[in-house]
C-alpha cells in the first residue's frame, strides 16, 4: 500500500527539523518535535558510554525516562543495538516478538506495570565517526512505521545528534589550545575541515564539529587533530569503515 503525506503533515514535519535545528539557539526541547511528526507517545534521548557518558539527556515523560534507566541498569537494549549496530531497532510487539539481543529487558517489561509499551524503535545517534547516543521512541500499543515515518525520524535524529554533540561540548572544559589564535592554527583547522568535508560528504558546520568532538573525545586539542589530519595521520572516513 502507498502511503501519501498530507501537506499539513510536510509542513508540520518541516517546523519539527526547523525547531530541532535551532535548539542550540533556543534551549528548546529536543524530545517534543518528534512527538509532534511521529505515531508515537514516549521519545527519550540519551548519551551512551564513554567518551560522552551514559544519561538521558531528554525524556518526556516518567515512562520514557524508566525505559532508559532499565536499559542502563542493565546494558542491553535498543538503544544500546542500534548505537552499537549503527543502524534503527525497530521492534513492533516488544512484548510478543521480543529480541533474544536482550532477553533481559524484555523480561523486565513483562514483569512491571511501571511502564505501558507495545513498540519500541531506537535510532543510533552518530556524528561523522562519533557515536553520540541513541534516540527511543516508544508506543503503548503494537505497530509499525512507514518507510516515510523511518526516514523522517532518522532526519530528525541526525539532527538532534549534532544538537547533543553541541551540549555536550559546551558543558565540558576542553583542552586548551595556546596556539588557537594565531593565524596558522585558523589555517589548520580550516584546512582540517574542508578535509573532513570531503571524507564524510557533510557541511562545512558539522565537518567542524566532528573535528571538536573527536578532539573531546581523545582528550587532545582542535588544533592537534587538525594537523594529524592534515598530514593524513587520521582519516574519518578509513576511521568510518573501521580499517
Amino acid at each position: 500500500m502507498i502511503v501519501v503525506m498530507s501537506r499539513s503533515d510536510r509542513q508540520s514535519f518541516g517546523l519539527a527539523v526547523e525547531e530541532l535545528s535551532n535548539a542550540h539557539r533556543t534551549s528548546t526541547d529536543l524530545c517534543s518535535p518528534f512527538l509532534r511528526v511521529l505515531p508515537v507517545t514516549g521519545v527519550a534521548i540519551s548519551t551512551l558510554g564513554a567518551p560522552f557518558g551514559t544519561e538521558t539527556a531528554c525524556a518526556c515523560d516518567a515512562s520514557a525516562a524508566r525505559l532508559d534507566e532499565l536499559q542502563f541498569d542493565l546494558g542491553e537494549g535498543p538503544c544500546w543495538e542500534a548505537l552499537t549496530t549503527r543502524r534503527p531497532v525497530l521492534n513492533s510487539d516488544i512484548r510478543h516478538h521480543g529480541n533474544p539481543a536482550w532477553p533481559v529487558f524484555t523480561q523486565s517489561i513483562d514483569e512491571t506495570d511501571e511502564t505501558d509499551v507495545g513498540s519500541v524503535f531506537a535510532f543510533p545517534m552518530v556524528v561523522g565517526t562519533l557515536d553520540i547516543g541513541a534516540v527511543d521512541l516508544y508506543s503503548p500499543r503494537p505497530r509499525t512505521l512507514t518507510g516515510v515515518q523511518i526516514a523522517d525520524a532518522t532526519m530528525l535524529v541526525g539532527i538532534a545528534a549534532r544538537q547533543m554533540l553541541r551540549r555536550v561540548l559546551l558543558s565540558h572544559t576542553m583542552n586548551p589550545d595556546p596556539d588557537a589564535d594565531e593565524g596558522y592554527a585558523r589555517r589548520v583547522v580550516h584546512q582540517a575541515t574542508g578535509m573532513v568535508l570531503a571524507q564524510l560528504n557533510v557541511g562545512a558546520s558539522d565537518a567542524l564539529l566532528i573535528l571538536q568532538g573527536y578532539a573531546f573525545s581523545h582528550a587532545r586539542t582542535v588544533r592537534e587533530v587538525a594537523d594529524d589530519v592534515v598530514a593524513r595521520k587520521v582519516d574519518f572516513t578509513s576511521e568510518l569503515n573501521g580499517s
